[in-house]
């Protein structure tokens, strides 16, 4: 029997249950009408039951690489009201309760990606098989977007693999691999993908295996009230340390898993589903589901998915071997790109490797990968001194010193040595891509690739664009970007880009204050307690004070005022304070980079004033600078849409997830306070550095918000 979304077949006495029927898409998810022909395959299946026509279910996927995404975020987002959430969550529950409850045994087959109620589905299943490919995860990630698993979750996944992993995967919504899983419990057995249906009907009517006797043990102590207490005590302790208490989600999980693991299914799943209905109607959830939609349109490229026709860049190359080059160099070994590394000395060259070697040693430690995996990852980059072998890189990433001058002539160099097809980039921060095109003899192959550092943990690349660049270039560079899994904006030229330029100001405000007679502490903490993972402070020493003052004037050679760099700073890099890099920044940090006391010697040059403002007043001068320098990158069209704005913010300066994005914490605040609190600023502390945009001004005189216009 066929439904428009599921495919149902009786084999030899056994339903067959496939996802993804009558889709082009790459990802089932478990949408309303999915949920209702799951509802309606089991209205028909346990009536068979009784009369002992089906003897077996299995579940699979007719989509390659996906079971289950998850239930679908706009059937959640198109519910505005308690009883419409609770009322769905209870309709889901009662689904999966009559699959559970359903005395046949149930195997679900899992090829892929398995996330949130795709994984809640297989838990009602006797045993979950997995292929061994390493595109099968399986995770509930329903954290990350302030909610907590909604159908059972937090209820059948204790149960399964013991509080203690549950609350790991349910609090962090990590990813497991097969081997992973099979070694907590979480599945029974992992098979080659091609083997899974036809092991699925053998494994179907097997006894599961014993409890292993620590794994029975462990059930027995889960048992104990008081050892249940200690361990949730523990989870709050932990959850308080890494969020500061900032989300909701964890610690609502905290306490309906730990409500759930003394009652029955009823109890357990009726805390479920009120703790998920809170959950759904808050500010914050709303917040994080609003990224959600917004790092799945970075995924588009004018509004259009991501072609495969699009051509597959195979080959990479690294020119200057700092740093950040060598973070370059990682990623594009890292993607089985065989990077060919490139300086003017060895000791560069040596840095280079080592940065790399030194980011897939952590991923060895954490048993991300094996030795073995390392060693050949770290071999597929060569060191060279010249232009050899860069006649088959189909990509060119540049990463020498910030001289227009020096990188003019590099680029002049390199075309002499590679193929008419390869794209050349620069790595720049600062410095005019539209400048820097100007000498090019194929300007239309070329364009700005700004990766942040560092390179393996920062997710934002900025595509910088210019007048010249082709379309179909800009497009292989989106695809690219998406395909060594890092999230892009496209962005058009101009002083400091979008990301650098937004966070000028907010630096410049903090010298300011620093000037005024506030303490870095007093400063960094304000920002804290907005939710910052870092206060200016912390991040000038990360940047380095001399790349800090060397970005500012660059860009205040065409913003003006607005992003002055003060005297104070100037003199600090004169007086021979660099940062961490130097150990002579604001704080003083241990060999490991974990910060420790403030810099007393740096605190005496500050400033010898005193004044007092309150922690909303710092947050203020420091937020407000932010939010009007992105409405002059709107008005200058820098970026086409609040959404760039809001993501590049939030992946690469660590703009507080749970306020949905700078420009949309200016929505939820009001523009029309916003523009207020401007002006009063404007004209009690600098009529310059605040003066607010047209745009801004515009808006608010049109009564438009930058969202939901």
């Amino acid at each position: 029997m066929n439904f428009e979304k599921i495919l149902y077949e009786l084999k030899d006495q056994i339903a067959y249950i496939g996802f993804g029927f009558n889709s082009s898409k790459k990802m089932n998810v478990l949408d309303k009408q999915t949920l209702m022909e799951l509802r309606d395959v089991f209205g028909i299946i346990s009536p068979a039951v009784e009369e002992k026509k089906v003897v077996g279910v299995i579940f699979y996927s007719l989509t390659p690489g996906c079971f289950l995404a998850g239930v679908d975020i706009n059937l959640i987002a198109s519910l505005k009201s308690e009883a419409e959430i609770l009322s769905t969550v209870e309709e889901g529950h009662t689904i999966f309760n009559m699959i559970e409850d359903l005395k046949i045994p149930k195997v679900a087959c899992i090829d892929g990606v398995c996330m949130g109620g795709g994984l809640e589905l297989a838990l009602t299943c006797d045993k979950i098989l997995v292929s061994e490919s390493d595109n099968t995860v399986l995770a509930l990630p329903e954290v990350k977007l302030g909610l907590l698993p909604g159908l059972g979750g937090t209820y059948r996944l204790p149960r399964r693999i013991g509080i203690p992993n549950a609350l790991d995967l349910i609090l962090t919504g990590s990813n497991v691999r097969a081997k992973k899983a099979k070694r907590m419990g979480l599945v029974n057995e992992v098979f080659a993908k091609e083997r899974l249906l036809e092991m699925a009907k053998l494994q179907l009517f097997l006894r599961p295996k014993k409890l292993k006797r620590s794994e029975a043990i462990e059930k027995m102590i889960m048992n104990q009230l008081l050892v249940r207490k200690f361990i949730f005590k523990k989870a709050r302790e932990s959850v308080l340390e890494k969020t500061k208490g900032f989300y909701q989600a964890p610690l609502k999980i905290l306490n309906v898993i730990e409500a759930g693991s003394a009652c029955n299914r009823k109890s357990g799943l009726a805390k479920e589903a009120a703790g998920f209905t809170e959950l759904a109607l808050s500010e914050q959830s709303k917040n994080l589901r609003h990224i959600f939609f917004l790092v799945e349109g970075t995924k588009k490229y004018k509004g259009e998915p991501v072609s495969d026709r699009t051509k597959k860049i195979k080959k990479g190359a690294v020119l200057g071997a700092g740093t950040m080059g060598g973070g370059i160099a990682w990623l594009l070994a890292d993607n089985q790109m065989s990077p060919l590394l490139k300086d003017i000395n060895k000791e560069a060259l040596e840095l280079g490797l080592s940065q790399a070697s030194s980011v897939f040693s952590k991923s060895v430690k954490k048993k991300h990968m094996t030795e073995e995996e390392f060693q050949r990852k770290q071999r597929s980059i060569s060191p060279t001194l010249d232009y050899s072998g860069f006649k088959s890189v189909d990509l060119v990433i540049e990463a020498v010193v910030e001289r227009i001058d020096l990188k003019k002539i590099v680029f002049k160099e390199l075309e002499n040595y590679v193929s008419e097809n390869a794209i050349i980039t620069s790595n720049t921060s600062s410095i005019s891509i539209e400048k820097m095109s100007e000498g090019l003899k194929r300007p239309e192959r070329f364009l700005g690739l700004h990766f942040f550092n560092p390179v393996n943990m920062m997710p934002l690349v900025e595509i910088i664009t210019h007048s010249k660049v082709s379309d179909e270039v800009v497009r292989q560079m989106h695809a690219w970007t998406l395909a060594v899994k890092k999230t892009p904006i496209i962005v058009n030229d101009g002083p400091g880009f979008l990301v650098n330029r937004i966070m000028t100001p907010f630096l410049s405000e903090a010298i300011c204050l620093l000037e005024e007679g506030l303490s870095i502490e007093q400063i960094d903490r304000a920002m804290l307690s907005f939710g910052m993972p870092m206060g200016p402070g912390r991040l000038l020493d990360e940047i380095g004070f001399d790349v800090a003052v060397h970005g500012s004037e660059a860009i205040y050679e065409w913003l003006g005022e607005r992003c002055k760099t003060t005297k104070l700073l100037h003199q600090l890099v004169k007086a021979g304070y660099l940062g961490k890099k130097n150990s002579k920044g604001f704080y003083h940090y241990n060999e490991q980079g974990k910060q420790l006391g403030i810099n007393e010697e740096l605190k005496k040059l500050c400033s010898n004033k005193s004044c007092k403002i309150s922690e909303e007043s710092i947050q203020k001068r420091l937020i407000l600078p932010m939010i009007n320098e992105a409405t002059y990158a709107l008005q200058d069209k820098i970026a086409e849409h609040a959404s760039t704005v809001d993501v590049g913010v939030i992946f690469g300066l660590g703009f507080p997830p749970f306020r949905g994005g700078l420009l949309k914490y200016a929505d939820n605040v009001g523009l029309v306070k916003i523009l207020a609190d401007l002006k009063e600023l404007e004209a009690k502390v600098c009529n310059k550095r605040f003066k607010p945009s047209q745009y801004l001004q515009e808006m608010v005189a049109q009564k438009k918000n930058f969202y939901n216009q």
